[in-house]
């Protein structure tokens, strides 16, 4: 981390501003995304819509499937359009696709149209903020950049913990505001929030070559961000401008090592947002008052979205500190995914951790969950910089979507067999306990399976130079 500071000194900071921006955009894209898994339990209980938790994973199933498959358009989109008109208009759809969830009712039907137009919106955010990093920062830096970004995940996952919960106590059916539910509320409220972003973004984002014609960074900062060769080759051309075929990725072992690696992995994080809340009820909350079990809630989720923060900057220093030393960027970079791979086999523990005595067993559980979602933000910070270490810049929005959109159907596989698994345990036990402990199993080794295939797949490093 010194090396940055020197780094920053020397030849200035402002390209930590589009980090800081990238951050508000996800951290904007997880409170929206976060809000029905903290309405979990309400729309699943009598009071509410009546549903089953079969039922509420059709519709984050139903999310996560049109998530995925539209991030394969979005990131060929943003490619071509550009990062500034790709993420914006992103933003505008998944923010009015989660105001109009309010106003679905209790169907589920109604619910699960607004959360496809939500999940086609948010798959912009990752392919525009992975490009918007390549674009600002040189490949050193690029997954502490992903890693500051990234951690806006847990925190919008932190405001939810605590937003959701208030607005069902403040906005009761004894208390409506306007005639409008707690529910309807936090559908409302964090959909207006990223207008405001919106307001900043539109006058904020420009490429380096602009800011640099206008004086807002200086030469010696261009020539940093443009530091690596092949990206100062392409930027003295032109040639790191455009888009090309996502079907042409297709043919490269590069974008199926990507791919492989988010399959594998991102609906473990999905597991942890959409199900913790209930996981917490169910294991801990039995006995305990509906005030008391909505604080226990609130409190375990802060602490383990809390822990991510740290997961996602740290991992992304990692590779850096062993760029520092003289590592080869590809070495450094799947060494610190191997080291980060290791860390999730501690959920093989949790439910035998839950199992201790009294508060005993809920402190050790969710501190192992805390290290392993901060394992997967520190996960997620390197393998998504894996892509502009191999690609272009031109490439990397096409190859991000390609990714995520594979990420989005091992999500909805994830989400599919979490509400199986909890569905048979009960049959066949009277709780979930076993169904959890499934599910922990599975999270435990998908890491190290991810980082097997991505080894076998690129063994050794291969930059993409025929586009």
């Amino acid at each position: 981390m010194a090396d940055v500071k020197t780094v920053t000194e020397k030849i200035g900071k402002y390209r930590w501003t589009f980090a800081a921006l990238l951050l508000f955009s996800t951290t904007i894209n997880y409170m929206d995304r976060n809000v029905i898994g903290f309405l979990k339990d309400y729309m699943c209980s009598a009071e509410g819509f009546g549903w089953t938790s079969q039922h509420f994973s059709y519709l984050t199933s139903i999310f996560t499937l049109f998530y995925a498959g539209f991030t394969l358009v979005a990131g060929w989109i943003i490619d071509k359009v550009g990062t500034k008109i790709g993420l914006a208009a992103s933003l505008i759809l998944w923010s009015v696709a989660g105001i109009l969830s309010a106003f679905m009712g209790k169907s589920l039907g109604a619910h699960c149209a607004a959360r496809s137009l939500f999940g086609a919106g948010e798959a912009g955010n990752f392919p525009s903020s992975i490009k918007a990093v390549a674009e600002w920062f040189p490949k050193k830096e690029r997954a502490l950049a992903t890693g500051i970004f990234n951690s806006g995940s847990n925190i919008g996952a932190m405001i939810c913990a605590i937003f959701v919960p208030w607005c069902l106590l403040t906005w009761n059916d004894q208390n409506l505001f306007l005639g409008l539910h707690g529910w309807q509320m936090a559908f409302i409220i964090t959909g207006l929030i990223g207008f405001i972003w919106l307001i900043f973004w539109g006058k904020i984002y420009k490429s380096p070559k602009q800011k640099l014609a206008e004086g807002v960074i200086s030469q010696a900062e261009f020539d940093y961000i443009n530091s690596d060769a092949d990206d100062k080759a392409a930027a003295e051309s032109g040639d790191d401008q455009g888009s090309v075929s996502w079907g042409k990725m297709l043919t490269y072992k590069q974008t199926w090592s990507f791919a492989w690696g988010k399959f594998m992995t991102d609906g473990i994080w999905w597991f942890l947002l959409f199900w913790l809340p209930t996981y917490v009820k169910q294991q801990f909350c039995e006995n305990m008052t509906p005030e008391d079990t909505a604080y226990t809630v609130m409190i375990t989720n802060f602490i383990v979205f809390g822990v991510a923060i740290v997961g996602s900057v740290y991992g992304g220093s990692i590779p850096l500190t062993l760029m520092n030393k003289g590592w080869e960027t590809y070495k450094a970079r799947m060494t610190s995914l191997l080291m980060i791979a290791v860390v999730p086999l501690l959920l093989l523990l949790t439910q035998t951790a839950a199992g201790a005595e009294g508060m005993i067993g809920l402190v050790l559980a969710i501190t192992i969950i805390s290290l392993a979602g901060a394992a997967h933000q520190a996960w997620s910070a390197n393998l998504f910089s894996t892509v502009s270490d191999m690609f272009p810049k031109k490439a990397v929005g096409t190859v991000t979507g390609i990714g995520t959109a594979m990420g989005g159907l091992g999500g909805v596989l994830v989400q599919l067999l979490a509400g199986k698994c909890e569905a048979w345990s009960i049959a066949t036990t009277g709780n979930s306990a076993t169904g959890y402990l499934i599910m922990f199993s599975v999270c435990a080794f998908a890491y190290l399976l991810a980082w097997g295939g991505m080894k076998l797949l690129v063994p050794k490093f291969q930059k993409i130079t025929d586009l």
